[in-house]
């Protein structure tokens, strides 16, 4: 077995699934990045499974994804993007100035993928967690506005707005950015490596509204218990845990599809947008500082 990279392996879903990873697929290397170290000891002290290492990254600096990217040693037969967040403002930014949502869910991502993609065997699997609220249509109780797109650049901009709407639109609007980016990396991977772009549903307990503040929290907290009884949530143990299987199990579907809690359905109408897709493959091109000449597929 070779090894499989993941992201946002400390917490909620993603530590479920890191433990499951661990506890059901013995013989995967699982090699997590985090910000801080200790992660891979207390991994394998939890699941008896020592067949896991860490390199320390922060996903808000360029310069960390590019030193953590050069330590990786392949082959990498899976990758899991599950690191994510959600800001109370679009005020605050990353190392490299870029508005810190849009950055990390989305610029991290595209930089850490084309890093590795050099390091990825065949055949390999490729997930990025993103969300439902990248649909417009999509009823998130009130809790996210829906995502507004528009030039990438602008996206990646710090904004004036000190409220918790732009916060949480940015949000939504950086998980349709995620599915744009896995439809346009799809075009230029070759057959046997697949991505993927990944619905956990509402999962209470993530820590994903950890910026809010105490009311913002305790407010978040209130609403999603109160909706884990219903279709629209799934508790962190069963996301995990599907998670860790669409990586690990039999291939899902097809390389590019949308996957809602471990079953391939259609992602939004404003997600299949193919102009869309290639301006922000070459914008996020462009503030990464990366370069590519390569032909893409139909």
């Amino acid at each position: 077995m070779g090894t499989t990279l993941m992201t946002g392996a400390s917490r909620g879903l993603g530590r479920v699934a890191a433990e499951h990873l661990l506890r059901r697929h013995p013989d995967r290397h699982l090699l997590v990045l985090n910000r801080r170290p200790g992660l891979a000891a207390e991994l394998a002290e939890r699941t008896g499974n020592r067949n896991v290492s860490e390199v320390v990254c922060d996903l808000a600096s360029f310069a960390d994804i590019r030193r953590a990217a050069a330590e990786v040693e392949g082959p990498l037969d899976g990758f899991l993007g599950n690191a994510g967040l959600q800001m109370a403002t679009t005020r605050k930014t990353t190392a490299d100035g870029f508005e810190m949502t849009f950055g990390v869910n989305v610029l991290a991502y595209h930089l850490l993928l084309n890093l590795l993609r050099p390091r990825f065997a065949n055949p390999a699997r490729i997930i990025v967690v993103g969300s439902d609220v990248h649909d417009r249509a999509h009823n998130s109780m009130g809790l996210i506005p829906p995502p507004r797109w528009t030039d990438p650049r602008e996206l990646a901009r710090p904004g004036e707005e000190d409220t918790g709407v732009a916060g949480r639109r940015a949000y939504a609007t950086s998980k349709l950015g995620v599915v744009y980016l896995v439809h346009a990396l799809r075009r230029r991977l070759p057959d046997g490596i697949d991505v993927y772009s990944y619905n956990p549903g509402l999962v209470p307990g993530t820590g994903l509204a950890r910026d809010a503040g105490p009311v913002g929290r305790a407010a978040f907290r209130a609403v999603a218990t109160a909706l884990l009884a219903l279709p629209v949530a799934t508790s962190p143990a069963r996301a995990g845990r599907l998670l860790a299987e669409t990586l690990a199990g039999p291939r899902p579907g097809e390389s590019g599809a949308y996957i809602s809690r471990g079953e391939v359905i259609p992602s939004s109408p404003e997600s299949y947008d193919e102009r869309r897709e290639e301006e922000l493959w070459a914008v996020a091109d462009e503030l990464c500082g990366l370069t590519s000449t390569e032909p893409r597929r139909v």
